[in-house]
């Protein structure tokens, strides 16, 4: 029942926010947040980390309902660790989000904030569905949020833009859904149930073609490269909330989906395809990581940042290891903490100064040096120095790089160097140099209350990773077994 409260909570609260007076939809929409959060702390708190046996013995909070019976479509829904991991980052990020829109006035509050809240509670849907249909209407639905966020409260070429966004992320749900129908053709019991999905076994050929159509949506999601073009104009052009919720957020639900979705039930195709991910995994850090390197605006540059990141997590993710995939659930936390952090000091410098372009900029630390010293954490933590969040995953990730193929692990650990260039250049240059910061306001007491949560996770996780081996070591364990169990009947 638990698990339906940590759906139903939030998209109530965002019902209430439509009839909520505009002056009172903020404290309101973060009361409802915090309130989340406290859910999630006491979902945390009776969660069992210790040993299953099967699938469905690691699911906790499970709650099946028939719902379409004759289409043996349920209203099944449950928590592991690693849905459990996702669910944490989406519920403890969306107060610092809401947080992070207090100085800002913002047209139509009510709706606005509805559609924070509603993305919150499609986003939960996703982690903790099991049920395939199900699991695409939610995935549909955490679409939907985004698309009017960026529409009607994003920037120049707004419009443009977001029908770009609508066309790839269209395509990439039709291919998914078509997966999804020939696989529920393919059940012994005819149920859209994960477990019956992880129950069926394909071809090599049907595999393959059940691979890609699952992949590429996921891969649009993520992005990687070649499906990455829309992802620098939606983030720049986006107001910050939302591209907090895409970058922090959103894009986490395609690595979860290859995890949950992909890699259990076509195993025989991602051994197949795993160099050819790798090719665009590795490709996409490096091309990104280029181009960040001649960026001007901070947004931009964290953009394309992004996508050299959650390139190194979903490589490590087709190493087939246990280091990969628990390297790429810490890098996911890791990521979507510094993400938000980075693109929160893009919008107070962009308040203050009404540009984001760094050539523009100087000096600051001289007018605000709490807000230099906190971005320094959050410039350390992305560049993934020891005793910051960014270290422990970064080197599971290429230590499981380097098991697969050292050619790849060379290529992908470009992204360190890279990373701390452009990176370190824009702190320099944004920070230090010469002073062209007159009346820069130093960090306001909404600004600290986003700030110091995210140097506190980025502190935490750096030196107590504990937590979420703790928390997703028998899930990860599990799907190993079921991918090599898979593999074995195909060979």
């Amino acid at each position: 029942m638990i698990t339906a409260i940590l759906i139903a909570f939030p998209f109530l609260a965002a019902l209430l926010m439509l009839v909520v007076p505009a002056s009172k939809t903020k404290p309101v929409a973060l009361a409802a947040t915090l309130v989340q959060a406290c859910i999630t702390a006491w979902v945390i708190y009776l969660f069992d980390i210790y040993e299953k046996e099967s699938l469905l013995a690691n699911m906790q909070f499970i709650l099946r309902e028939e719902w379409i019976n004759s289409l043996g479509i349920s209203f099944f829904i449950g928590l592991d660790g690693i849905s459990l991991l996702m669910v944490i980052l989406t519920n403890f990020l969306l107060p610092l989000i809401v947080l992070s829109t207090w100085n800002k006035e913002i047209a139509r509050p009510g709706l606005f904030y509805f559609l924070m809240l509603f993305m919150q509670s499609a986003l939960v849907g996703v982690f903790v569905s099991l049920d395939a249909f199900l699991y695409y209407i939610f995935w549909e639905l955490a679409l939907i949020p985004i698309y009017f966020i960026v529409l009607l409260w994003g920037g120049e070429n707004r419009i443009k833009i977001t029908f770009k966004f609508f066309i790839y992320t269209l395509f990439g749900s039709l291919l998914m859904l078509a997966g999804i129908i020939w696989l529920y053709l393919q059940t012994s019991d005819g149920s859209f149930g994960i477990d019956s999905f992880y129950a069926v076994m394909l071809d090599s050929t049907a595999q393959r073609w059940i691979f890609w159509a699952f992949f590429i949506a996921y891969a649009i999601k993520i992005p990687l490269l070649p499906f990455h073009s829309w992802q620098p104009d939606t983030y720049t052009t986006a107001p910050n909330a939302g591209t907090m919720l895409l970058s922090g957020i959103m894009l986490k639900m395609g690595i979860y989906s290859i995890l949950r979705w992909v890699l259990p039930i076509v195993p025989f195709a991602v051994d197949a395809y795993t160099d050819v991910v790798l090719y665009m995994a590795v490709g996409g850090i490096i091309y990104a990581s280029w181009i960040a390197l001649s960026q001007n605006d901070l947004k931009r540059l964290f953009a394309w940042s992004s996508i050299a990141h959650v390139g190194l997590i979903t490589a490590g993710l087709f190493t087939l290891s246990r280091t990969g995939f628990q390297g790429a659930l810490i890098q996911m936390i890791a990521h979507g903490v510094n993400v938000v952090g980075l693109f929160f000091v893009a919008e107070v410098i962009l308040q203050r100064r009404n540009t984001s372009l760094i050539s523009a900029l100087g000096g600051i630390r001289t007018k605000a040096p709490v807000f230099a010293s906190v971005f320094m954490i959050i410039t350390f933590a992305s560049i993934a120095l020891p005793l910051t969040n960014g270290f422990i995953g970064e080197f599971l990730l290429l230590n499981s790089l380097y098991e697969y193929s050292y050619m790849f692990a060379a290529f992908a650990g470009l992204t360190v160097i890279f990373g701390a260039v452009y990176m370190l250049r824009a702190y320099k240059n944004t920070m230090l140099g010469e002073d062209s910061t007159e009346g820069f306001a130093d960090l306001s007491m909404s600004e600290k209350l986003v700030f110091f949560p995210i140097v506190g996770l980025i502190l935490f996780f750096g030196i107590y990773p504990q937590f979420i081996f703790n928390l997703t070591d028998e899930s990860v364990k599990y799907l190993l077994e079921e991918i090599a169990n898979h593999m074995a009947l195909n060979y």
